[in-house]
């Protein structure tokens, strides 16, 4: 892969790096009530919908830019280095849109994609069920077909933003009687139907983003079916598949590059001690290259696309590092900031806002959002190196 931007690519990273050093809001980002960061968030997606840069991946007959695979990552980039807050409507931008142009009818797209993009209308998730996570196949959520309607009996779980939402995106089972896989259908839910009950779970960073979500004889048109009665399983793997994306790791990397410099000059003005400190400076310099080695993986699965090639297995390896370096990382933060760092954000002697706490907190959830690392050891022992099941 050569590493060095084309000139089409230099022109957009500039194009872009210029804007955002322009609208990049400034300030404090956190805060003390989840609406507050709601507001926030959609007030940042609603500059970026009016300046072309909100969903930079979609075609551009839908509102996009039609961006290739390398300016996608760019964007990812640049958005993290400079430090650009997430869009609060990420699930419709990222999973919903994708979806819709794969798999929606003109009429779907031309209803649900345009307030997608404007922020207007938020999107959640409806696929997590309490006992169907990373077994998604075994989800028990029915949906009957009645007249020109569905009916939905069933739960959901980690249904993120769901008591903000308009609508959700909700994989049901349709036919009890076919095989796990082929007995799905993808529907549209309008969140304010009567029958759902949404109830936010609290989690140990203090933080409620993530619900369970309830569908007791939910009424859901014929019409907001996304493609076929059955097809749900296949049209899903689009939605997965962006969800697990390959530009996300390029944000993260530059995020974890930061923070370790971030870590480093605090070292450094510790004064002598927090220089000559040999454990800290072996923590960090492995973490230094553990983001390298991420890079290099990113660009491994980049040159695969590029080509035309699917990434396969191999997508398993970025997820599971990914994974395992951010718990490190915040590991060997609170193991170097000193008493202050486990405080969360509300205490007076909380470091960085109590950042690095949360931080910490949340990277117990990597390792299970997206797959979980054990599901992901098993596709690299099965389907990279050939291992038999256990």
């Amino acid at each position: 892969m050569d590493f060095a931007d084309s000139a089409a690519e230099s022109a957009f990273r500039a194009e872009l790096r210029t804007w955002l050093r322009e609208h990049v809001p400034r300030g404090p980002r956190v805060f003390g009530r989840l609406e507050e960061e709601a507001a926030f968030l959609s007030a940042w997606q609603r500059t970026l919908y009016a300046h072309g840069w909100a969903a930079v991946h979609w075609p551009r007959a839908y509102g996009g830019r039609g961006a290739s695979l390398s300016e996608q990552a760019i964007f990812q980039q640049e958005m993290a280095a400079a430090r650009a807050p997430q869009m609060m409507n990420r699930v419709g931008i990222n999973l919903v849109g994708p979806t819709l142009i794969a798999h929606g009818s003109e009429a779907q797209r031309r209803r649900y994609l345009e307030p997608i993009l404007a922020c207007e209308e938020i999107w959640c998730q409806l696929f997590s069920e309490p006992g169907a996570g990373s077994d998604l196949a075994s989800l028990r959520t029915r949906a009957v077909s009645e007249g020109d309607a569905f009916r939905v009996d069933g739960q959901k779980v980690w249904t993120s933003y769901a008591q903000f939402a308009r609508w959700g995106i909700l994989l049901a089972r349709t036919d009890d009687g076919a095989p796990r896989h082929r007995g799905l259908s993808m529907l549209m839910v309008d969140m304010r139907s009567p029958g759902i009950t949404i109830r936010p779970l609290r989690q140990m960073t203090g933080s409620a983003e993530f619900s369970e979500t309830f569908f007791d004889a939910v009424r859901v048109p014929r019409e907001n079916l996304i493609g076929a009665v059955h097809q749900g399983w296949e049209i899903a793997q689009t939605t997965l598949a962006h969800e697990r994306g390959t530009s996300f790791p390029f944000k993260e990397q530059v995020l974890h590059r930061i923070a370790i410099d971030e870590l480093l000059e605090r070292a450094r003005g510790a004064g002598d001690e927090g220089r000559r400190d040999p454990v800290l400076r072996q923590r960090l310099a492995a973490r230094l290259i553990d983001v390298e080695i991420m890079r290099l993986h990113n660009c491994r699965m980049m040159s695969k696309l590029a080509r035309g090639e699917m990434p396969g297995a191999e997508s398993s390896i970025v997820k599971l590092f990914w994974a395992d370096l951010t718990q490190q990382l915040f590991e060997d933060a609170l193991a170097s900031l000193g008493a202050a760092a486990p405080l969360l954000h509300g205490e007076p002697r909380a470091a960085d806002q109590g950042r690095w706490a949360q931080g910490f907190l949340w990277s117990r959830a990597g390792s299970i959002a997206g797959g979980t690392s054990e599901i992901q050891r098993n596709v690299i022992a099965q389907r990279l190196l050939g291992l038999p099941r256990a």
